[in-house]
């Protein structure tokens, strides 16, 4: 006997499906390499989805800008991006078009040759840098001026590029900047 009687559908706003947090590697590391995972776990512990893209197909940076940017558009779930090196820049130039709650941005590579967007306006309200000192591929300088410019936080941390000595210093504060989202209502 089919069922004849109704049935309510109750949608569920962004904040209560949840919100994913989309990494973004570096040019020459993969979707999941070390500090990705480790970011990833924390990210997972404290509830929320993880997305990393796979951009090693695409070696320029402003077209990961355009791949990012078409699967954000489609996303119905709130979301965060943290981007490592070309990554980070690909995350904040993204954030210009598209609505993030927040960039967490590793050893960003702003204000380098070779990028077509070389000024920055995310609309983004909460963003963290992080940088090592000993970056001998991105200065520490440009993220001193891009953090200047955007009135944002700026980590400035012993380490090179990678920040693989700093891991555990990068993982306290990935999970600080967590924490202050959800203080923030954000997720």
């Amino acid at each position: 006997m089919p069922f004849r009687g109704r049935v309510c559908l109750f949608a569920k706003s962004r904040r209560e499906r949840g919100m994913k947090v989309y990494f973004a590697h570096g040019k020459e590391s993969g979707p999941w390499g070390s500090k990705i995972k480790r970011l990833a776990l924390i990210a997972r512990k404290e509830g929320l989805q993880v997305e990393s893209i796979d951009y090693s197909d695409l070696p320029e940076a402003d077209a990961r800008v355009e791949r990012l940017v078409k699967i954000l558009r489609a996303e119905e779930e709130t979301f965060l991006l943290v981007g490592s090196s070309m990554g980070a820049y690909v995350s904040l130039v993204a954030s210009e078009r598209v609505d993030a709650k927040g960039l967490f941005l590793l050893a960003p590579a702003l204000y380098m040759s070779g990028y077509e967007r070389q000024t920055h306006n995310s609309h983004c309200q909460h963003i963290e840098i992080v940088h090592g000192w000993s970056d001998d591929i991105i200065p520490a300088s440009h993220s001193i001026k891009f953090a200047e410019e955007a009135d944002c936080s700026l980590h400035l941390i012993s380490g090179d590029h990678r920040l693989n000595s700093s891991l555990v210093a990068v993982e306290r504060i990935f999970s600080q900047f967590l924490s202050s989202m959800r203080e923030m209502s954000a997720l």
